[in-house]
């Protein structure tokens, strides 16, 4: 397809609300996405630090340190 002008462009054939609208939800879908796994991340690494303190600390002195 060849547009005339810019304004040709982004009115898209006067299917511009159903395009820019799908890139518009398809980003926010993303950015959301993007949020949600950073969150997911974070709560990850803080529970299996917890979860390493409460290990670390019922093996008390029995911590093997590779001698033999």
């Amino acid at each position: 397809m060849q547009w005339e002008s810019w304004s040709d462009f982004w009115a898209m054939g006067g299917a511009a609300p159903y395009v820019w609208g799908s890139y518009a939800v398809t980003a926010v879908l993303i950015l959301l996405e993007l949020v949600l796994v950073l969150r997911r991340r974070k709560d990850t690494v803080r529970r299996l630090l917890r979860l390493r303190r409460a290990t670390a600390g019922q093996a008390g002195g029995r911590r093997s340190h590779g001698r033999t």
